[in-house]
């Protein structure tokens, strides 16, 4: 019993000093080995290393891939024509000399980070007030960016890291610009459209004294055109009746009574007072005898 406890304990021990002096690097990871607190090695591949165990050597590990910074607070940087404006930006950086790296910044990536913002802050001061604010957001901004990576080369080198790309993800101006902006560009919009609406109900009035004007000249000429018709209707007209009447006299004395008769009695409820002996009835009693021209009818009473 008491030899299968020793063989536990053996096995324990093992387990504990082989976890003490081996460790595993990731492909992802940087290992650094310490002796004494002072860096004695730096190990880039990964597998399966070996070390002393501690307190003779300790292992920290960083990762070495590409890390992102986030501006951690908007200030306002003032242009080259002391506008105000808000930046938001992002830097890409990673672990290239892992001893300069903890010497400067421990193995606590936020350290890096709280020393790197205010540098990245600066450059981008020196930068935007360089330039307009038409510059920064639309003409130079790609300029901007790879000038302020450009200034971090060198105080990357001291952080013991590399900047891998600078990138600007908002320009704002401040709070009272942006409202005075905003209602600028309201007014603005307003007095364009207030300009087309006016410019539509010109062309509007004008399209409409146009068609008037043609609706008038087409009338004008259709009336011209049907009394020109009608006259020659008329005188068509005319023509066969003077022929017609010319030829028999008394069919044309006929035909005037008949059209006598017609305007007489147009109206069922008209009343005329007339003596049937009169002229005026001749052709109703049959009379066959040409004679004067039946006498104008005498007024009706209503």
């Amino acid at each position: 019993m008491n030899r299968i406890g020793l063989i536990i304990a053996s096995i324990l021990i093992v387990l504990m000093l082989a976890s003490s002096i081996l460790f595993v690097v990731d492909q992802r990871q940087v290992a650094v080995v310490y002796a004494l607190g002072e860096i004695k090695e730096v190990i880039t591949d990964p597998g399966l290393k070996a070390k002393l165990p501690p307190p003779f050597q300790n292992v920290v590990f960083l990762d070495k891939r590409v890390q992102t910074l986030d501006s951690p607070e908007t200030r306002p940087i003032f242009t080259a024509e002391k506008k105000s404006l808000v930046i938001d930006w992002l830097v890409k950086w990673r672990i290239v000399e892992p001893r300069q790296f903890i010497r400067n910044n421990g193995s606590d990536i936020r350290n890096l980070e709280s020393r790197l913002s205010p540098v990245v802050q600066a450059a981008f001061n020196e930068e935007i007030t360089r330039r307009t604010v038409r510059g920064v957001l639309a003409a130079e901004r790609d300029k901007v960016m790879l000038d302020v990576r450009n200034r971090l080369v060198d105080e990357a080198k001291s952080f013991g890291i590399e900047i891998v790309d600078v990138r600007i993800k908002r320009v704002d101006f401040v709070a009272d610009i942006t409202d005075s902006v905003y209602r600028r560009m309201e007014s603005e919009r307003k007095q364009v459209a207030n300009e087309l609406r006016s410019q539509g109900q010109a062309d509007a009035e004008k399209i409409r004294a146009d068609a008037e004007k043609q609706r008038e000249i087409i009338i004008a000429e259709a009336y011209r055109d049907a009394q020109k018709v009608r006259g020659e209707g008329d005188a068509k007209a005319s023509l066969l009746y003077a022929d017609a009447f010319g030829r028999d006299p008394q069919f044309a004395q006929f035909y005037r009574s008949l059209e006598a008769y017609r305007a007489s009695f147009r109206n069922r409820s008209d009343v005329m007072i007339v003596d049937p002996s009169s002229d005026f009835f001749k052709a109703m009693r049959g009379s066959g005898s040409g004679g004067a021209a039946p006498a104008a009818p005498a007024a009706p009473r209503r």
